[in-house]
């Protein structure tokens, strides 16, 4: 009975240990030049996002993929656009206001 509590403990701070490294990937991001962004994603933006114009732009890796996170606005409208590195749309992440 020792012997398989002692080996559930062990899990368990595997897994405590695990969740914590994996939750450092926002430091790896860079401001990237708006000019510098694919084409497919200016292309994207322009028509998907009609009136909207590009506030800033990062780039970084999550899980070994590079993505690049699109900061739009349009009047007091603002969107965070997700897209990878061909310029594919990935997903749209909630505005959080920067402290």
């Amino acid at each position: 009975m020792k012997k398989v509590l002692i080996v559930l403990v062990l899990i368990m701070a595997v897994m405590v240990v695990n969740a914590q490294v994996t939750k450092t990937t926002d430091s790896t991001r860079i401001k990237v030049n708006i000019d510098a962004l694919p084409k497919a994603i200016k292309d994207n933006i322009a028509k998907d996002y009609v009136g909207y114009t590009i506030k800033e732009a990062t780039g970084g890796m999550e899980n070994k993929i590079t993505t690049f996170e699109v900061v739009v606005v349009k009047g007091i409208a603002i969107e965070v656009l997700v897209y990878d590195k061909e310029g594919i749309f990935v997903k749209k992440l909630p505005w959080v206001p920067k402290k």
